[in-house]
């Protein structure tokens, strides 16, 4: 019997329906060469999803995800929502879906290939062999904190962010972060800022204790700022880096320009029954529509979909050595200085899934 996958695709805002086309593209290709079925199902969220419903995440499309097995993100927001009341923001809508899908950990594998080196904005010498991976919790922190807003006070306005940690949200990413790194070289880097906030005190604290029940891991704490400068002076000496929200949210941002561009880096937002896929640029309002966008980094999101919620390791293999591939003759998007003419979107899209299916058609070729 053929394996049907149920994915949710929520394309969102600026250049996210332009990747998002290139990853079903790819899947398409790995669906004709491995005779799979992936039934696709799309919603709103963010800006288009304010535009249409006057909400970020309608209740058609949290049906849509209910009934999905994964969900494929575009990107949300821009400078149109920027006075839109904050609750109504179109960030909020990818807020509420990870809040509503129990979605904690959140995971951005950072590797620099030999052959794409000369893309980072770090000399080629120090960024080689960087294969790092950001387990960034995603529930807690001082993006869901309590009080927030801004108010005013003795004729003052003032705003106010509440950065909350609870043991139980630091356990959980604490384990997926171990858990990970006894797949890798056995290193965790877990990044707070112990010596000036309370949260961080507990979160290093539990970390510590989850640790001995993995003594075959080693285990470093790194003030933030110090592993913010060391990502850029050494960025090979790291393993699995465990952070916080917001801590995560900027070192994954930051650790993109080691490999070249943020539009090579795909993202996995995991529950324990639910799966979001991502790439970790911005909606780009500049160049939407413009066919500008680098897709790689929805493509490779989608293999993140197929390795982590389908368990398809030898399509998501493919779809990652078909990037490397294209990648290294040269296609490149606008985004990315090299030689010759920059390749569009949806070119990018299309030699990709050529090779993807090449790939794989050679794979399936052996094993009989």
């Amino acid at each position: 019997m053929q394996a049907l996958y149920r994915v949710a695709l929520l394309p969102g805002d600026g250049i996210g329906p332009e990747v998002i086309a290139e990853a079903v593209k790819v899947l398409k290709a790995v669906e004709s060469a491995n005779g799979v079925t992936f039934r696709f199902q799309t919603g709103l969220i963010g800006g288009s999803a304010v535009d249409a419903t006057a909400t970020p995440l309608p209740a058609e499309t949290v049906a849509i995800c209910n009934n999905s097995q994964a969900i494929l993100l575009g990107a949300v927001g821009g400078p149109k929502w920027d006075s839109v009341r904050p609750e109504v923001r179109p960030e909020q809508g990818l807020l509420q879906i990870r809040k509503r899908l129990g979605l904690y950990v959140n995971l951005r594998p950072v590797k620099v290939l030999d052959s794409l080196a000369n893309y980072s904005a770090i000399k080629p010498v120090y960024v080689k062999g960087t294969d790092l991976i950001i387990v960034r919790e995603l529930l807690g922190g001082i993006y869901f904190g309590n009080p927030r807003g801004i108010f005013s006070k003795n004729g003052e306005r003032m705003g106010v962010n509440t950065e909350v940690y609870r043991e139980h949200e630091i356990e959980r990413v604490a384990h997926r972060a171990f858990q990970l790194a006894r797949m890798r070289r056995r290193k965790v880097t877990s990044v707070d800022k112990a010596n000036v906030l309370e949260t961080s005190r507990l979160w290093r604290e539990v970390v510590t204790r989850i640790g001995r029940s993995y003594p075959d891991v080693e285990l470093q704490h790194l003030y933030v700022d110090n592993c913010a400068m060391q990502l850029i002076d050494r960025p090979t000496r790291f393993d699995v880096i465990l952070t916080s929200n917001m801590f995560g949210d900027i070192l994954s941002d930051e650790a993109a320009m080691v490999a070249g561009s943020i539009g090579f880096l795909p993202s996995a937002s995991l529950g324990e029954h639910s799966a979001l896929y991502e790439p970790i640029h911005g909606s780009a309002p500049d160049i939407a529509g413009r066919n500008k966008a680098n897709p790689t980094a929805a493509i490779l999101s989608a293999a993140l979909m197929m390795r982590y919620s389908f368990r398809m390791e030898s399509a998501a293999e493919a779809v990652e050595k078909a990037v490397e591939k294209v990648l290294k003759r040269g296609a490149h998007t606008a985004e990315i200085a090299g030689r010759g003419r920059p390749t569009s979107t949806s070119k990018m899209g299309d030699l990709i899934a050529t090779e993807v299916a090449k790939i794989l058609k050679s794979k399936n070729s052996k094993k009989k």
